[in-house]
């Protein structure tokens, strides 16, 4: 199935009430998005909120929640393990990603993002609607894909190895280290080997970049079919636009950094930190 869907493809599987939507939107600045999708939302739409739906036993920023959290969750929004899932955000192309990544962590494949998010879908002309209406929960039985995560200690000891590349979808600067990160008591710099592809880099007008021009980007960084990929980022979200835009290009070989700079610029680890401009294609 491929990463995304566009909007006239989603109306057509909602006219016909074959597909499950999510609202993923989440901001870094700590708007309340929950609120926004209260005042406008996808039909049916059922609000993902990232911060309650994650695991907060590791004292770090929403990371991935247990399977029987993820489940009674979802279950909630009348999702099944078999429905067709399709997430949007409202920033366009953002957090949707992260939400994408996590039903794909819990083992559930028949999940898309829609192309453009929000903006896409009310260019198009379709309707939005206000308030929340009432959903039958029902069961969800996840199978988790455990090979899609990776955790601090085992990036450690593959940090370096030839057949595998560390992409940090962070903004430049903050890479580099000549930017400070915005979370307080974290050091600047980058993790030694990996390599700077900002997730705006991927993106245009809201949505992934043409698969041609995907491809492009990941072979400049020496991204092989044979390469093992693990995306990093500031806190676990951007990183899975990464994964998303891999997906897209059908590389599958990919696993995601939950903790990211969160946990690994903390000024009480002792992690290796470079600083240097060692930018998108860089070597």
């Amino acid at each position: 199935m491929t990463a995304q869907i566009d909007a006239d493809a989603l109306k057509a599987l909602l006219d016909r009430g074959e597909v499950k939507i999510v609202d993923g939107s989440w901001a870094l600045d700590g708007t309340d998005m929950a609120a926004l999708y209260g005042e406008s939302h996808i039909p049916t739409a059922q609000f993902f909120d990232i911060e309650a739906i994650s695991d907060p036993s590791s004292g770090l920023p929403h990371m991935a929640p247990t399977p029987e959290v993820f489940a009674k969750a979802v279950g909630d929004m009348g999702i099944r393990e078999t429905d067709h899932v399709v997430i949007y955000d409202r920033q366009g192309l953002f957090s949707a990603a992260r939400v994408w990544w996590t039903f794909r962590l819990m083992g559930h494949e028949k999940v898309q993002v829609l192309r453009g998010g929000l903006p896409a879908w009310i260019a198009a002309g379709y309707p939005v609607l206000a308030g929340a209406g009432w959903i039958k929960g029902v069961n969800y039985t996840p199978s988790p894909k455990l090979d899609r995560v990776i955790e601090i200690n085992t990036l450690r000891a593959h940090l370096g190895a030839s057949d595998e590349r560390v992409l940090d979808a962070r903004p430049g600067a903050r890479f580099d280290g000549s930017a400070p990160e915005p979370r307080a008591g974290l050091r600047s710099g980058h993790m030694p080997g990996s390599r700077s592809l900002p997730a705006t880099e991927l993106i245009r007008d809201g949505a992934l970049k043409p698969v041609d021009e995907l491809k492009n980007i990941f072979g400049a960084l020496h991204i092989t079919p044979k390469t093992q990929v693990i995306t990093s980022c500031g806190s676990g979200v951007t990183a899975a636009i990464i994964a998303l835009a891999l997906h897209e290009i059908g590389h599958h070989k990919v696993r995601l950094y939950d903790g990211s700079w969160a946990e690994w610029g903390r000024e009480d680890l002792d992690t290796p930190v470079v600083r240097s401009d060692q930018r998108m294609g860089g070597e």
